[in-house]
C-alpha cells in the first residue's frame, strides 16, 4: 500500500501519464501506465515469469460498503456484534487495505490483483462481489474497469488470481466465469507452460489477461489457469524481522520452472493487534512499519 499511497501522490503531481485513446502519450518521460510496453526490447522474448511484477493485496477493498451484511468470510460471533451500528464502521477501518481504485492501479503499475469473492445473501440475481468482511463492487464493475484500461493499453498484461471463494455454489462460480468471458473475451491466454509465456508471444496472441482460478473448476475452462500455478506464501506476522525473513526464504525456494510465485510483503494484524489499534485501522497501526521492508527484486509483489 505504501507503494500506492506514493503512485497517488505521483498521479496528483502529474508524473504518472496515461496515454489518451489515440495512443499518444502525454508526457515525454515513460509513463507508469504503459511500462510493459516501455520495457527494452531484449525482455520481450524472456519468460514473463522472470519479470518482477508489482501487485496489490486485497486489490479491489479501496471501497466496501458498511451498509451491506458482514460477508460469510467471517466468523459468527462478528455477525452478531456487527449488528451494532458501530462495530462495521471500525470494521471497514480493518478491511480497507488499498485507497487506488482498479483504474488507479493500473496507471500506477499495478498488473497482478490478488481478488476475493462471494455471493451475497438475499440476492436473487446470482450477482457476485468482491470481499474483505465487508461487501465490495460488484466483480462485472470491477472487470469492465480493468478491460477499459487493456483496451487503450493494448501491451500491458495483467494477472488476476482469484484465490478465496465465499458462499458460492457450481451456479455462483458459472455466473463468474460468464462475466470474466464477456468482460475479456479475446483478450483472455489460454493456460499452457509457464516458460512459453513472453511479452513478445502475448502480444503476438493478443492476450493480455490470465485468469488463475483456485478451485477445481478451473478444469472446465482452458483460459482458467490452475491455482498451484500461482502460489503464494503467506508470513502471517506483526513483525517486519520476520517477514523480511520469510520473504527471502520463500524466494529463495521458489519452484524454479512451471509456476509464478507471489511475494506477499504484507503484515497481517492479530486479534490482539486489532484491539490495541481498533480505533486507529489498519493505515494507521500496521501500514506505516512497512516503510521499513527494503524492496528487493521479486516476481511479484502484494503489499496491503
Amino acid at each position: 500500500m505504501l507503494a500506492v499511497r506514493k503512485a497517488r501522490r505521483k498521479l496528483r503531481m502529474g508524473t504518472i501519464c496515461s496515454p489518451n485513446p489515440s495512443g499518444t502519450k502525454t508526457s515525454s518521460e515513460v509513463c507508469n501506465a504503459d511500462w510493459m510496453a516501455s520495457l527494452p526490447p531484449h525482455l520481450h522474448n524472456l519468460p514473463i515469469s522472470n519479470l518482477a511484477i508489482p501487485g496489490s493485496h486485497d486489490s479491489f477493498s479501496y471501497w466496501v460498503d458498511e451498509k451491506s451484511p458482514v460477508g460469510p468470510d467471517q466468523s459468527l460471533a462478528i455477525k452478531r456484534l456487527a449488528r451494532i451500528s458501530l462495530v462495521k464502521k471500525l470494521m471497514k477501518k480493518w478491511s480497507v487495505t488499498q485507497n487506488l481504485t482498479f483504474r488507479e492501479q493500473l496507471e500506477a503499475g499495478i498488473r497482478y490483483f490478488d481478488l476475493r469473492v462471494s455471493s451475497k445473501p438475499g440476492d436473487a440475481d446470482q450477482e457476485i462481489y468482491f470481499i474483505h468482511g465487508l461487501f465490495g463492487i460488484k466483480v462485472w464493475d470491477g472487470l469492465m474497469e480493468m478491460d477499459s484500461f487493456l483496451t487503450q493499453h493494448p501491451q500491458e498484461i495483467v494477472f488476476l488470481d482469484f484465490n478465496h471463494f465465499y458462499a458460492m455454489d457450481e451456479t455462483h462460480h458459472k455466473c463468474l466465469v460468464l462475466r470474466i468471458q464477456e468482460a475479456f473475451g479475446n483478450k483472455l491466454c489460454s493456460a499452457c507452460s509457464v516458460e512459453s509465456l513472453t511479452l513478445r508471444t502475448l502480444w503476438e496472441k493478443k492476450c493480455q489477461v490470465l485468469i488463475f482460478y483456485h478451485c477445481p473448476f478451473y478444469k472446465q475452462y482452458p483460459f482458467l489457469w490452475p491455482g498451484k500455478k500461482i502460489p503464494a506464501p503467506w508470513a502471517n506476522t506483526t513483525s517486519v524481522h520476520k517477514l523480511i525473513l520469510f520473504l527471502e526464504t520463500t524466494l529463495s525456494e521458489r519452484v524454479p520452472r512451471g509456476s509464478f510465485h507471489v511475494s506477499q510483503a504484507i503484515l497481517t494484524p492479530r486479534v490482539k493487534t486489532i484491539a490495541r489499534g481498533l480505533v486507529g485501522g489498519l493505515k494507521n497501526t500496521l501500514v506505516h512499519r512497512l516503510a521499513l521492508i527494503p524492496v528487493s527484486p521479486s516476481r511479484f509483489s502484494r503489499r496491503s
